[in-house]
């Protein structure tokens, strides 16, 4: 076969063209990776002669032609944050999934980082932003879509952008009722951060569960913390002080809850003879404690795969902007009946 390599020695789309006496929208056609493959003997030949001269596909150029790069920014608090990078793993494996791959930025949960790293991510092409990073009334969503940007938020909402996140109200009732079937009337919480919104929901979930039992929630019960295992420490340390202490633990995270169990262990307090303690999100590291943790477990890959989706194809318009992925309780050793 005779060599039609163009001058910069890369075969094109126009050298197969050439070599096959087929037009250059149908060799085009036939070597979309997106497209449906046809079977074709004009398709077996354009695939066959585009092996032999070792086509490869020019992706920048044909995303400057969809005035694409097929990039997509993930911006999150950290990686450090085993449920961020479990995020992270499941949005690169969705975008996968759409011919796109991602790069990350993260934040340290930094409100004054968020704009660095939009403009980082923005200024290298990306087509658009999923952000893990939303605070309840920082506006910040507002100016992105002012200002035109695409963008999705994701596990965070700020109830009125399109977002992807578990039913975080739904999961905090779960793991509360949890406890509360158990036998459990004295139950603390690890509130969490007020500006997340999903650890709003979960403690919505809770006083739910609470209310719907017949059960007050005493004010000393409810004590915000950060999602980090020191936050959890600090919180369930402050818990077990009370004269009458709780004889059941919520975290809203899986950090937090780890952060308690260390806490109450260093108090002599045996988990869960005499605390039971439930965690969220389940982490991979959970189920390996030498006190296996009961968790909510969110669905990571669901809440990606929508998250892209809504991110490329739009939001539904007859349809909530609000993507929610049902929890589901995992019972595990750390919680029993009360003493």
């Amino acid at each position: 076969m005779t060599d039609t390599r163009g001058d910069n020695g890369r075969v094109t789309i126009l050298d197969i063209a050439r070599a096959t006496g087929v037009s250059k929208s149908s060799v085009s056609r036939f070597l979309d990776e997106r497209a449906r493959p046809s079977n074709s003997e004009t398709a077996q030949l354009v695939r066959r002669v585009a092996a032999e001269l070792g086509y490869v596909r020019d992706v920048s150029a044909a995303n400057l032609r969809r005035g694409s790069t097929g990039m997509i920014g993930v911006i999150v608090p950290r990686l450090t944050d085993t449920v961020m990078a479990m995020l992270y793993e499941a949005l690169a494996k969705a975008a996968g999934r759409h011919q796109r791959f991602t790069i990350v930025a993260t934040t340290d949960d930094d409100p004054a980082a968020n704009q660095r790293a939009v403009d980082m991510l923005l200024a290298r092409g990306v087509d658009g932003l999923v952000l893990a990073t939303a605070r309840i009334g920082d506006g910040f969503a507002e100016r992105l879509a002012a200002h035109g940007v695409r963008f999705v938020l994701a596990l965070r909402t700020d109830d009125i952008h399109p977002s992807s996140v578990g039913d975080d109200r739904l999961g905090g009732f779960l793991a509360t009722r949890h406890l509360i079937d158990l036998g459990h009337r004295r139950i603390g919480l690890i509130a969490g951060p007020a500006d997340a919104s999903n650890a709003v929901g979960r403690v919505e979930g809770y006083r739910q569960a609470m209310a719907e039992a017949g059960i007050e929630v005493r004010p000393e019960w409810v004590v915000p913390s950060t999602f980090g295992l020191e936050g959890g420490h600090r919180a369930a340390r402050q818990l077990i002080a009370l004269s009458e202490r709780p004889t059941a633990i919520f975290a809203v995270n899986d950090n937090t809850a780890i952060g308690a169990v260390s806490a109450l262990t260093q108090a002599g307090l045996n988990v869960p003879g005499e605390v039971s303690v439930v965690g969220y999100n389940d982490i991979p590291i959970v189920s390996h404690l030498p006190t296996p943790l009961t968790t909510v477990r969110i669905p990571f890959d669901q809440v990606a795969a929508r998250a892209l989706e809504l991110l490329i194809e739009g939001p539904d318009t007859h349809g909530d902007p609000i993507s929610r992925a049902a929890p589901t309780l995992i019972p595990r050793k750390s919680t029993a009946r009360p003493a």
